[in-house]
């Protein structure tokens, strides 16, 4: 049953359910988006892997076969041959390769998948507690004083005070019952998104960097759409850090690094001291074990064998950096290992940030809710 109806007099009435009739494109096309985000854009691969499913499970038939989906997406515009001019944006040589359009429509797909459908909704809705001429109606109400902005009138209720004081019969509008409506001010916020992709994160049979990557692209999506006065900079770390575009998040792949958590923090507060935003934060998602720093001599120290010391205290003396720079590090810790618990706790309490150590589960939520949290600030 699908459509219904409460009547106080005669109880519920329910019709019949009509099944919402989906194109073949659009059934195959979530199925395929999905397969990309778990191939790193590979093309090739996420057809192979199309290929394999609809053996076992019948996705394709003589109405609609492999080849026509194909032929459907270069149709509407998500892929395309690639040019010899395009440098490395896929891979292999007069290949297939996603457009620009597919990369959105993959970071849609994450947000829908880890957020929900949200409408797009009005400029910056991050709200502070500072009231008065600001940019956002709050709801509450006072008296009109001089100087007010007269946009900010609420003329139900002005209407409504000048019945009351002088009656339907005179009915008059005078300064006295003016109404005008609070505002608060809505601030900016700059976020770094710091992403491990050391090789830790596809240890044990166990793929990290999935989750990882459409978090990322759910959160840059959410920003796009609800926040758009938000700076969001991704940059991802291994032996070493370095910034990438957010049209580069689906390829996102780990690589044989070790984990310099330094110098990922390093670079996120060099980004962050260049915004001129007041409300800045780091988002860090990693695995937990710092295992890897860069020497003055430019040589690489590592260590892969519990938590080298040498390594705990140059994090924690960045964690402690970026507090006095009023920069709080929440920390989202996707591995379950007890030992390193002690660490993130230790690294928490020197920046006085936040840190969640429930591993995969619900890593989406987890970023979304907190974002919308820490932009609850004074400007």
């Amino acid at each position: 049953m699908k459509n219904k109806e409460f009547n106080i007099q005669k109880g519920f009435t329910f019709s019949k359910h009509v099944p919402e009739d989906i194109s073949h494109f659009d059934r195959v096309f979530d199925v395929f988006k999905d397969l990309l985000t778990h191939t790193s854009g590979d093309l090739e691969e996420a057809f192979e892997w199309l290929d394999m499913l609809d053996k076992e499970y019948d996705i394709f038939n003589e109405e609609y076969t492999l080849e026509d989906f194909e032929e459907d997406l270069k149709k509407r515009g998500y892929i395309r041959k690639e040019d010899p001019e395009d440098g490395n944006s896929g891979p292999g040589k007069g290949k297939n390769i996603m457009t620009a359009k597919l990369e959105s429509a993959l970071r849609e797909y994450a947000l829908d998948q880890i957020f929900g459908k949200l409408k797009k909704s009005g400029v910056g809705n991050h709200r502070t507690t500072k009231t008065g001429i600001g940019d956002e109606r709050d709801g509450e109400n006072r008296s009109f004083q001089y100087g007010d902005d007269l946009s900010a009138l609420n003329m139900t209720e002005s209407l409504k005070n000048a019945q009351i004081n002088n009656g339907i019969s005179d009915l008059r509008l005078t300064e006295d019952d003016l109404i005008v409506e609070e505002t608060k001010h809505k601030a900016q916020m700059s976020t770094v998104l710091m992403i491990d992709i050391s090789h830790s994160m596809i240890l044990y049979g166990e793929d990290r960097i999935t989750p990882a990557k459409k978090v990322a692209m759910a959160l840059v999506e959410l920003i796009n759409r609800k926040y758009p006065k938000d700076t969001i900079d991704i940059i991802v770390f291994g032996n070493e850090a370095w910034p990438i575009k957010i049209k580069d998040l689906p390829y996102l792949k780990v690589g044989p690094y070790h984990t310099n958590t330094v110098a990922g923090l390093e670079l996120a507060m060099d980004i962050l001291r260049r915004k001129r935003n007041t409300n800045k934060q780091i988002f860090m998602i990693t695995d937990g074990k710092p295992s890897c720093i860069q020497l003055p001599n430019g040589e690489f120290y590592t260590n892969s064998y519990g938590l080298d010391q040498l390594i705990v205290s140059q994090c924690l003396n960045k964690a402690a950096q970026a507090r006095k720079l009023k920069i709080p590090i929440t920390t989202f810790m996707i591995a379950q290992d007890p030992y390193l618990r002690q660490f993130v706790e230790e690294f928490t309490a020197q920046n006085k940030g936040k840190a969640f150590l429930t591993g995969l589960s619900g890593l989406g939520q987890m970023i979304f809710e907190d974002y919308e949290k820490n932009r609850i600030k004074r400007i």
